[in-house]
């Protein structure tokens, strides 16, 4: 059975989400069978391709307009292709033409594995390199903090002279846990 997948970014796509019904139906979905996703900002939530993923069942295909329309990267994309042919469910790309049930089209998904594989190792490289060159430049990954060491010092000893966390909090400005992670340095 073939079961249609449509997403757009914006609730504002509203007709790309129609163009992409229609071409779903144009390539042999049943409408009752095409399921949507309307995804905005930095929400990643998918009810719609979730239900099409649980009404599924092997020898099923998924199609999707265009390959992004399955995931934000090339990783995540390739990931989706992966578990559903676990469950023996096959995806067919319209644009361009894709379709794991054939042996040509894995090999294409067995290179698009290999690029997300290697993606992800060129971003933890660069990753490790920029930290390393911080840290060589005597810049500390992470927030910067809310108190000095010679701040803890004061907390410490208005502290033992009986001042409150609750009134060191306020004249420090800062929340009344930040005090007590000062006073737990300190000792």
């Amino acid at each position: 059975m073939l079961i249609g997948y449509a997403r757009v970014s914006t609730a504002r796509q509203g007709q790309s989400l129609d163009t992409q019904r229609e071409a779903l139906i144009h390539a042999g979905c049943d409408p009752k069978h095409i399921y949507t996703d309307t995804i905005s900002g930095t929400k990643w939530q998918r009810p719609g391709l979730e239900k099409a993923l649980g009404y599924m069942r092997a020898d099923d295909t998924l199609v999707v307009t265009r390959l992004d329309r399955l995931g934000r990267n090339l990783a995540e994309t390739v990931n989706t292709i992966a578990d559903l042919a676990e469950r023996g469910i096959n995806v067919k790309v319209l644009e361009p033409a894709l379709d794991t049930s054939r042996p040509a089209d894995k090999v294409v998904v067995n290179v698009m594995a290999s690029l997300a594989e290697w993606e992800r190792d060129l971003l933890v490289q660069r990753t490790r390199e920029g930290v390393a060159h911080a840290r060589a430049q005597g810049r500390v990954a992470g927030p910067k903090p809310k108190l000095d060491s010679e701040q803890k010092k004061q907390i410490k000893q208005l502290s033992q002279a009986g001042e409150s966390v609750s009134a060191l909090a306020r004249s420090f400005k800062v929340s009344r846990q930040t005090i007590y992670r000062a006073l737990g340095e300190a000792a």
